[in-house]
């Protein structure tokens, strides 16, 4: 299945049937009253996170989405049907934005979660409504109310425990591939991963998510390389894995870069949790080793751990630092929500 994190679609919801003028018309009743129904309500249209999903790869040959028009008032007090509501599932962690592509209508974060995106039309009123002492006879109805329209962006950004940042090549999608069983493409040339990937990470019988964002290089806040779109994907996560490549000539460099990237990104992402490894560690000698752990360590102001997937050297060590700064952020998020509810120790 293809990746497709980024959909503009078009909704309308339907109309509101019409009214109907109608009169009683009997055998022996010679003055029948009015008898015409009223229209039945336009469709509305919902957007619903569901799970199954992990992509908006449908949203590419679809776009257009219209509910149908409510049922039109009949004779004999009948009131047309309502229409149909129309669905648009989304996987975890869509946005939808309006036109402008910036304004946030809806941020759908977890399975169940709907919102209507668009009402139906109201249905109009048949000439039963209109009848009063002084009108016995009303030959008016109205039509059904228009239905809204407009144009609108979903914006998918991945839901995962940790997040894997770096420069193209630095290891990433080989790190996922060893530690969990996901199959991303591995090959030794800058920009492999074309797409974010997801894979379910076990360690000491715990579990969480990581995902593979493809690599960033400098200027990719301003669209440089694979662009800004990858770094949506990290705003979720809740530590950064980041892997610098232990064979570039300026380790200390690489991290800065980077770093300088998550923060014109946005300030938040930067001050995400991180654990910094030194990747690719089979292919440095022990003086090499040394050498640039030592240049990481004075850049990224902590120790970094010396990791290599291809030999499993130090795997253990960097999950175990991952899943204890995702316990770290899951009790504060925890703690915030009490406080926010009015929660008193």
């Amino acid at each position: 299945m293809k990746f497709l994190d980024t959909a503009k679609v078009y909704i309308r919801s339907g109309n509101g049937g019409a009214g109907c003028v109608s009169f009683r018309r009997e055998k022996f009743i010679e003055f029948g009253g009015p008898d015409g129904g009223d229209g039945g309500k336009g469709g509305d249209v919902w957007v619903e996170c569901v799970d199954g999903l992990n992509t908006l790869i449908d949203y590419r040959y679809q776009q257009h989405f219209k509910a149908e028009t409510g049922g039109h008032g009949m004779g004999r007090n009948r009131a047309g049907a309502k229409a149909e509501t129309v669905v648009l599932k989304v996987p975890e962690g869509t946005e939808i934005l309006e036109e402008d592509g910036e304004t946030v209508i809806a941020d759908l974060t977890h399975v169940g979660q709907r919102m209507l995106l668009a009402k139906g039309g109201n249905g109009g009123f048949g000439n039963a409504y209109f009848k009063t002492s002084a009108n016995q006879a009303p030959r008016r109805a109205n039509p059904g109310q228009e239905g809204e329209e407009k144009w609108i962006w979903l914006r998918l950004k991945l839901i995962a425990d940790a997040g894997l940042v770096g420069m193209p090549n630095a290891g990433k999608s080989t790190f996922l591939a060893t530690v969990t069983a996901a199959k991303p493409k591995i090959a030794d040339y800058p920009f492999t991963t074309l797409v974010p990937g997801l894979g379910v990470v076990r360690v000491d019988a715990r579990e969480f998510v990581l995902a593979d964002i493809p690599g960033l290089i400098e200027g990719a806040h301003e669209g440089s390389g694979l662009g800004d779109k990858f770094l949506a994907h990290v705003e979720r996560c809740r530590v950064l894995l980041h892997l610098v490549d232990g064979s570039e000539e300026d380790v200390g460099e690489t991290y800065k870069v980077i770093r300088r990237e998550l923060k014109a990104y946005s300030p938040d992402l930067a001050k995400k949790p991180e654990v910094v490894a030194l990747s690719k560690a089979d292919l440095l000698s022990e003086e090499e080793r040394a050498d640039k752990l030592s240049r990481l360590k004075k850049a990224a102001r902590r120790t970094p751990i010396l990791l290599s997937s291809a030999a499993h050297e130090n795997l253990d060590l960097v999950l175990r630092a991952l899943m204890r700064a995702i316990d770290t952020g899951k009790a504060e998020e925890d703690e915030a929500a009490r406080v926010d509810d009015g929660w008193q120790p």
